[in-house]
């Protein structure tokens, strides 16, 4: 008996542009006939980018930003033109500038107001078409929904097609002295809590059968690894989520320099007999397409 075939890879499109057919998925618009021209698409699991992508609109002036190219792929992957990104934590923008530079739509959820501000400052000389609509909100609030679903009204969709996750990896960084702020909490169990229900409100607007990437890194504390990427995959899965893969990326470029503190670091490292992150995940799930 022959094996069936996974329904993924059976549910093609056949789309006609002028004279020639194209085969795609449901869910992006690469021509799977012409499969080998895309060689600057990333389909392994280990991802290294030298630097930071910079221009059409995109700046490194905010720490904790994850660079450009992430979005270029993810959503090359997992959306079409036209297609409604959420962003759960917007900070500088990253998602919704690589959002217009490739004619998609971007939701994005902000809680300081300082940021929405900036990131709104950022786009008024990109986004001509208004394909970006931002909400200053605590992204774990029962409120963020309904102010989400608002806009994806306006956009003329019932849900979002593609969702991104990039939390504060814990208290590594202080993003603010909001207590909300999930850089603020002061455990991890806390962390993770406030973590699920931003999850679960993205879970809720989004698509079924839809794609979701959680960027993510860990911690060390008190001299322990904390396997923040880890715990966050299985709350995800816990909300509904399937895990489709896991990507390593290296962090360099993703950082402000240490300059001497790097020295410091490796004297750390070698005393306090552990290792200094140089990578950090993406973590691809998928929204069954009957939730």
């Amino acid at each position: 008996m022959r094996p069936k075939k996974n329904a993924d890879i059976e549910a093609r499109l056949r789309v006609i542009v002028g004279n020639t057919v194209r085969k795609t998925t449901s869910y992006n618009d690469i021509d799977l006939k012409n499969w080998k021209n895309y060689d600057h698409i990333e389909t392994g699991s280990l991802w290294l980018f030298n630097e930071r992508a910079r221009g059409n609109g995109h700046k490194f002036d905010y720490h904790g930003n994850y660079i450009p190219q992430i979005a270029h792929q993810l959503y090359t992957r997992y959306t079409k033109p036209g297609d409604v990104i959420l962003d759960m934590f917007l900070g500088s923008g990253t998602s919704a500038i690589e959002a217009v530079n490739m004619r998609r739509r971007c939701i994005g959820v902000e809680i300081k107001p300082d940021l929405v501000e900036k990131v709104n400052e950022k786009l008024k000389d990109i986004d001509k078409d208004n394909f970006t609509k931002i909400i200053c909100e605590d992204s774990s609030s029962s409120r963020v929904c309904k102010k989400i679903n608002n806009f994806l009204e306006k956009f003329g969709v019932e849900k979002a097609n593609f969702l991104i996750l990039h939390p504060p990896y814990a208290d590594v960084i202080k993003f603010s002295n909001k207590k909300k702020d999930l850089s603020n909490c002061e455990s991890t169990e806390e962390f993770l809590e406030k973590f699920a229900q931003v999850a679960q409100n993205g879970y809720e607007c989004l698509e079924n059968g839809r794609y979701a990437a959680l960027i993510i890194g860990d911690k060390y504390s008190k001299g322990e690894l904390i396997p923040l990427g880890f715990y966050c995959m299985q709350k995800m899965k816990e909300i509904g989520f399937k895990t489709k893969s896991i990507v390593v990326k290296n962090i360099t470029g993703n950082e402000i320099g240490k300059g001497k503190a790097n020295n410091l670091w490796r004297y750390r490292a070698l005393a306090g007999g552990f290792y200094i992150f140089k990578h950090e995940y993406i973590m691809i799930f998928e929204k069954s397409k009957k939730a």
